[in-house]
């Protein structure tokens, strides 16, 4: 802040900052609002603009109106006149077009067809001169045989040149190829009338083989088009008659093709793109899309950019889906799905903000019926939201899935009950409305996962999962580092309880737990609770490099939380648990060797905890080994002042600052480790054993 602004402008700039970042805090849990780096805040500004210029898009491109968007206005014709109608037009033309083909002959099927009757010839001729006759390529009558075999060459090649001028004059005349055989030999026969038998019979056969299934016509499009539009006029173009005053659309009814000719024929149509109409809009979903990011980030504060592109992409893809489907998008299609997801992975306000935007993006305007529609797909989407905070594994997603599709079902049917006789004709589009809808949850449910690991998001189902002691990191634990395993489970029981009593996240902080020492497995001999001998910190007898192995369980679990996909939050218990508290036992080892040693080697490299859970697990950590250590005959009182001591110590030492752990919360604290500490030392009766019969006794 500038020094030189007066006093009372320091004090409200300090007051303005101080309510800013109250307002980026999440109350429960506590935490402090992850800081983007000036890359994400440029890709999340354009990814608001990308969506603003979606949101817009139909105002800078496409005519005001257009057949199927809602009517902004009732409309009504200043006089009468008389419109081409253009739907009917193009209906007479699709009509008649099949029946109506002008065709040509083509010169290279011609050609084509020429040359295959020469070689014809030339096979027929090799047949019946040749050293070493070959097969005729048409059947010869023994008459025929005798005329080719009789025949002299000039005799033969005249004969060969009435075949060709034959041939050509079929041609000239259009060939069609699904003429039958028998009609396509007596047309050859016919047009060979100076030709005596058997040559004429023969002839025919040739040139019926050279043109059998072939044909020469092809379509010439735009004589086809003079002629349809010839008979068009003939028959009288379809026109509308309208008089004054008729009305010609209604607001918010979708717009039809002869509404849209008769506007257009008034000038009621602009065709120019409506630049303040999508500034407008543009500004509109510009500032929407910065007020849902705000406001998942205040529900929210460790949200990281690529969530927040999820967020903003998701809605952009839904956006790109109503221009695409115009006034076919389905509501209910286009946002329940996403609001489940969303309010799965970042939580219910999440889901309800970014479902309260898509909403209010909806094109406009709507008539009776689709505004019905958008409010069951409202309502639909704002109940899946609200499920699934409740959600805990992925039978229950599923279980959603098909309660939503079946109350969407309901609500529909109940809309056309209501509706009446507008809606009726609807029955069927809105059952495929919700069909579709709930194949696109359960598309959702195979695909959630994938969408978990690609940006991070941690959902209950996935705690849940996490939490399993069959997962291959828990079970490495469990074989390898048995002590440290005990003292998770443990440590586990006395942070669920704790978060438990402050209304944290319970799920979060118990699997958080269960992976917080998994770093233990680089070197499980050189932590206490495993070990059964010697001590080989004893044999190295090195304060500071044994500070390092140490320290080397936090770097070596971020390692393997990554390795084995751990989502952030639950790898920020691994060194966040630890803070950056003292080694106090190598560091009073190192100061008998050397009094002036430094306490920095000796103390863990962070960060301190970042929320609730963290300082909780922490806590829990500081105090497992004196509550395990205490004395059957302790008394409450004693337990709790201890457990106090503790947590207060680790407040003084710094540890606390950023958790957001109040006064109420660590005496709140307090008892919930007591309570567990309580269970945890209770008494069995000694059950009395009899004493072992002797035999023969």
């Amino acid at each position: 802040m500038p020094p030189a602004l007066p006093q009372w402008l320091q004090a409200w700039f300090c007051r303005g900052q101080r309510l800013w970042r109250q307002f980026l805090r999440h109350e429960r849990p506590h935490r402090l609002a992850v800081r983007w780096n000036a890359q994400a805040g440029i890709s999340i500004a354009i990814a608001c603009m990308l969506v603003g210029l979606l949101s817009a898009w139909p105002w800078l491109v496409q005519p005001t109106l257009r057949p199927g968007v809602p009517a902004p206005f009732e409309a009504r014709a200043p006089r009468t006149a008389t419109v081409v109608d253009s739907e009917a037009l193009e209906q007479r033309r699709s009509q008649l077009g099949p029946r109506v083909q002008v065709q040509i002959t083509d010169a290279q099927a011609n050609k084509q067809l020429q040359q295959r009757l020469e070689r014809l010839l030339q096979e027929l001729s090799a047949s019946s001169h040749g050293h070493e006759k070959q097969l005729a390529p048409v059947t010869l009558t023994p008459k025929e045989q005798l005329f080719l075999e009789n025949s002299g060459p000039q005799q033969l090649a005249s004969w060969r040149e009435q075949l060709r001028l034959a041939q050509q004059r079929m041609l000239a005349q259009g060939l069609v190829g699904s003429l039958a055989s028998g009609q396509l030999l007596q047309a050859s026969w016919l047009q060979l009338p100076q030709l005596e038998e058997p040559g004429r019979s023969l002839g025919a056969k040739v040139i019926t083989r050279s043109l059998q299934g072939s044909t020469n016509l092809r379509t010439d499009n735009s004589l086809t088009q003079l002629l349809l539009n010839d008979l068009i006029h003939e028959t009288g173009v379809p026109k509308i008659q309208v008089r004054a005053g008729e009305v010609i659309s209604h607001r918010g009814e979708p717009l039809s093709q002869r509404s849209y000719d008769v506007l257009d024929h008034f000038g009621l149509i602009s065709r120019r793109p409506a630049l303040a109409q999508f500034l407008g809009r543009w500004l509109e979903a510009v500032l929407g899309c910065g007020l849902l990011v705000l406001i998942t980030r205040r529900w929210k504060p460790d949200l990281e950019a690529p969530q927040a592109l999820l967020v903003l992409g998701s809605l952009g893809l839904v956006q790109f889906f109503k221009l695409w489907f115009g006034a076919a998008a389905s509501p209910l299609a286009l946002l329940v799905p996403p609001s489940l997801l969303l309010a799965e992975g970042l939580g219910p306000a999440c889901g309800l903000a970014w479902l309260a935007l898509a909403t209010l993006l909806w094109p406009v305007p709507l008539n009776a019926v689709a505004t019905a529609k958008l409010l069951v797909a409202a309502l639909v989407a704002a109940a899946a939201t609200l499920l699934a905070g409740r959600q805990r594994s992925r039978a229950e997603m599923l279980q959603n899935a098909v309660l939503l599709t079946v109350g969407a079902l309901l609500l529909e049917a109940l809309l056309v009950q209501l509706l009446g006789r507008l809606a009726r004709p609807l029955g069927g589009e809105l059952l495929a409305e919700g069909v579709l809808m709930g194949g696109l949850l359960l598309l959702g449910l195979l695909l959630a996962p994938i969408i978990e690991n690609l940006f991070g998001l941690v959902t209950r189902s996935r705690l849940l999962e996490l939490s399993d002691l069959q997962r291959p990191l828990l079970r490495r634990l469990s074989s390898e580092a048995p002590g440290t395993f005990e003292h998770t489970l443990m440590i586990c029981g006395l942070a669920e309880e704790g978060v438990r009593a402050i209304g944290g996240d319970v799920d979060l902080v118990r699997t958080g737990a269960l992976y917080h020492d998994v770093g233990k497995l680089h070197a499980p001999q050189w932590f206490i609770e495993n070990q059964s001998g010697s001590n080989p910190h004893d044999h190295l007898d090195d304060p500071w490099r044994s500070a390092e192995i140490i320290q080397a369980h936090v770097d070596e679990g971020l390692k393997m939380a990554r390795r084995y996909g751990l989502p952030r939050p639950v790898a920020d218990f691994i060194p966040e648990h630890q803070g950056t508290l003292k080694m106090g036992y190598f560091l009073h080892k190192a100061r008998e060797q050397n009094p002036k040693a430094s306490e920095r080697p000796f103390r863990y490299r962070g960060p301190t905890p970042q929320s609730r859970e963290t300082a909780v697990l922490m806590l829990a950590d500081g105090c497992e080994a004196a509550l395990r250590s205490m004395a059957p005959e302790t008394c409450e009182a004693e337990a709790r002042e201890s457990v106090r001591r503790i947590l207060e110590a680790r407040r003084e030492d710094g540890q606390l600052a950023d958790s957001g752990l109040s006064t109420a919360d660590i005496e709140l604290l307090v008892r919930a480790f007591v309570q567990v500490w309580k269970r945890m030392r209770h008494r069995r009766i000694p059950y009395p054993i009899p004493a072992r019969r002797r035999f023969g006794g």
